[in-house]
């Protein structure tokens, strides 16, 4: 679980990466530094950079550029796009009404999901079915977005194969029915600075997103280099600032990690405050299991916690859903 850290490592996944196709990876020196360093990461705050990851920057940057600038549209653009249910939840929503722990949020995003077709997952997935609402301005929007989720799944497919060596197991530990067909959500998120946050009309507070944990396996934090808001909360209850790193990811672990972990590692509480005069971008890549996935702790991480599951089982569709459904007002 997490302990009193005071800053977050910066881990090299370049030595991972290159030898992801090579069945004897687990033997190598370089995968094992980095194997060593992500278990030091998930077990001391959840959260670590990573950099090596070989996502151009130039993409990086284009999505957040082009983020800003759907942002900065009119209200009345943007709202083409509304988030609502019969959407399957994908859209835009303004500000405030993202609900976190019953207190509106100060962002505004659009939130996409990997698609769900009608009937694919029987009544577990009806909520969730339908198709993603990219904006047609700015121009190009669609079609970035979705190269830029592409390279995230795989990049985060990587990363997991080294977090299943970190707890003892085989590199494809989630691989097949845990996350072979791995779900996805992507959220696209603006947080206003803290001069024209007072203007807006729903209730102020100066949290851009209230304290919360991740819902899935992985997330990648792609955020504005120039704005320090991310904060992350330790053992002793501090809040740890996670300031960009230009070319690198922020990445944290989520709930069903934590469960196949039998609570080795910690989905740990973190929070936005934009304490900047200047608009903020982050685009958020969540890594899940499959919809349909029933969550339970490991073998290998029985066996190194006393044979004693912390954890009962939980189908991540349903663990969604629950979140979904209660997250925004409508």
């Amino acid at each position: 679980m997490a302990t009193d850290f005071k800053s977050i490592r910066i881990i090299d996944i370049g030595p991972l990466l290159a030898k992801c196709d090579d069945p004897k990876m687990a033997e190598d020196p370089g995968v094992s530094k980095v194997v060593k360093e992500l278990d030091q990461a998930c077990r001391e705050a959840g959260f670590f950079y990573v950099k090596g990851h070989g996502i151009p920057e130039s993409l990086i940057k284009e999505v957040k550029d082009i983020t800003h600038k759907f942002f900065d549209l009119p209200y009345e653009e943007k709202i083409k796009i509304k988030l609502t249910p019969a959407a399957g939840y994908r859209g835009y929503q303004r500000i405030g009404e993202n609900i976190t722990k019953d207190t509106p949020d100060m962002h505004e995003a659009i939130d996409c999901y990997k698609e769900i077709k009608e009937g694919m997952y029987g009544a577990l997935g009806k909520t969730m079915e339908g198709c993603n609402q990219w904006p047609h301005n700015p121009p190009n929007f669609k079609t970035l977005m979705e190269e830029y989720v592409s390279l995230c799944t795989d990049l985060s497919r990587k990363i997991m194969l080294g977090i299943a060596l970190a707890l003892g197991g085989t590199p494809y530990e989630f691989e097949g029915e845990r996350a072979g067909n791995a779900f996805w959500v992507f959220r696209i998120i603006g947080y206003p600075g803290i001069s024209s946050a007072k203007n807006q009309e729903k209730p102020e507070n100066d949290i851009g997103c209230g304290a919360h944990t991740d819902y899935g396996l992985l997330t990648l934090v792609n955020q504005d280099d120039d704005i320090t808001a991310l904060q992350v909360r330790n053992l002793a209850g501090e809040w740890i600032s996670a300031p960009p790193i230009p070319g690198s990811f922020v990445c944290n672990i989520g709930d069903m990690l934590k469960i196949y972990s039998n609570g080795l590692y910690e989905s740990t509480l973190h929070r936005v405050i934009n304490n900047s005069p200047k608009y903020r971008v982050c685009v958020a890549f969540f890594y899940e299991t499959n919809f349909d996935a029933a969550v339970e702790p490991l073998d290998i991480c029985k066996q190194r916690t006393g044979e004693t599951k912390q954890f009962g089982r939980a189908v991540y569709g349903e663990h969604l859903v629950n979140k979904v459904t209660t997250n925004f007002v409508m």
